[in-house]
């Protein structure tokens, strides 16, 4: 790929936040985003008595807590709202969404907003193209469904192949506005493998892109002018 002047990348087919850090979370025609990303997104987590919040995988900072993708996540205004495995809805603002998680759950959490330390594994925006979908579809030998990758930014591309991956060190421009620079590739995790609304569980998913991509998938971003996206806007390679 050429590193000189401008080029169409695609665009935006997809824009998804995630209100709560490593549960589902909600598809939107539109997003403002700021320094942080997209706005609200990943702002607030499930976190255990122990400090730790929950995740798909155990680190120092993050406790593995099992049965995460089966609540979701969504905004009213600021509040966010979490929906239970049985699909009640419960306010963010509300001391009865702690009593609600920490029973489906079986030990005692609370819903937490972040505070000093950002609650992103690696970076404000994390984007993926239909290119890559298609390649590791391929590599798989039947569909991927781009949910799996929990990605903020889904673009639609003519291209061929892990294009993104070329894209490291360089902005891309989305709508009008706003100006991303590409970090690194993302490291990828067993939650790609994790069984979602109607998706099921495939372990083969991680295994196949260890095999024949490093376990990466797609890239972050930060950001490097503020703005708003919308479905349908063009992506620039600048």
């Amino acid at each position: 790929m050429e590193h000189k002047g401008n080029l169409l990348a695609g665009r935006v087919k997809e824009i998804r936040r995630y209100p709560v850090k490593s549960i589902l979370g909600e598809s939107l025609l539109t997003v403002s985003i700021d320094r942080r990303g997209l706005i609200g997104d990943r702002l607030w987590a499930i976190k255990n008595s122990s400090g730790k919040f929950g995740s798909g995988k155990t680190t120092r900072r993050f406790q593995q807590m099992k049965g995460l993708f089966s609540y979701k996540s969504r905004y009213d205004g600021s509040v966010p709202i979490v929906t239970m495995p049985d699909g009640l809805d419960y306010r963010g603002d509300d001391d009865a969404v702690n009593e609600a998680l920490s029973k489906w759950l079986g030990f005692q959490v609370t819903l937490t907003r972040e505070e000093s330390i950002s609650h992103f594994d690696e970076g404000p925006i994390s984007i993926i193209t239909t290119s890559s979908i298609q390649m590791l579809s391929q590599r798989l030998g039947e569909p991927v469904d781009p949910r799996r990758f929990r990605a903020n930014i889904l673009i639609d591309t003519d291209s061929t192949g892990f294009i993104e991956d070329d894209w490291v060190d360089r902005l891309v421009k989305v709508g009008p506005n706003v100006i991303l620079r590409v970090v690194a590739p993302l490291q990828r995790c067993v939650m790609v493998n994790n069984a979602q609304e109607e998706l099921q569980e495939d372990v083969r998913l991680l295994r196949v892109l260890a095999e024949n991509h490093g376990a990466t998938f797609g890239v972050w971003a930060k950001v490097e002018q503020c703005g708003e996206i919308a479905v349908g806007d063009e992506t620039i390679l600048e």
